[in-house]
């Protein structure tokens, strides 16, 4: 797993800063029985493009992710992070970025809260 804030292209370790004027976080979950999807979409409200991201989030139940796409995630449950394919990897200003996940749960499946890209906390909606 590679750190908040770090990305790695090409072999080379680039530092990423959290976006300057922040970000927005929009999670739209598809439950059923004890199985969910979910899509996300990252947009970067800064001034400045974000080039190479990696958002945060934490799970407030026993959420177990079984597959995921337009990103990597590690690890599958508590406390994860999602990391850019090489396609997505830019967000202009302005601009977003979307993956999205199957998971499995029991129980509750609240959203989870708070966000972090790059280090920094984003608004949901």
């Amino acid at each position: 797993m590679r750190p908040i804030g770090v990305a790695v292209s090409n072999g080379s370790v680039t530092t990423t800063p959290p976006p300057v004027g922040g970000c927005r976080v929009t999670y739209t979950p598809n439950q059923w029985n004890t199985g969910f999807t979910a899509d996300v979409t990252i947009r970067n409200d800064g001034a400045t493009a974000i080039n190479g991201w990696s958002l945060r989030w934490t799970f407030t139940g026993n959420q177990t992710i079984t597959s995921f796409w337009n990103a990597a995630i590690t690890p599958t449950a508590g406390t994860v992070t999602a990391t850019n394919a090489d396609f997505n990897r830019t967000i202009a200003p302005g601009g977003t970025a979307t993956f999205g996940f199957q998971a499995n749960y029991s129980g509750s499946n609240a959203v989870p809260t708070p966000f972090t890209l790059n280090g920094a906390t984003c608004t949901t909606g």
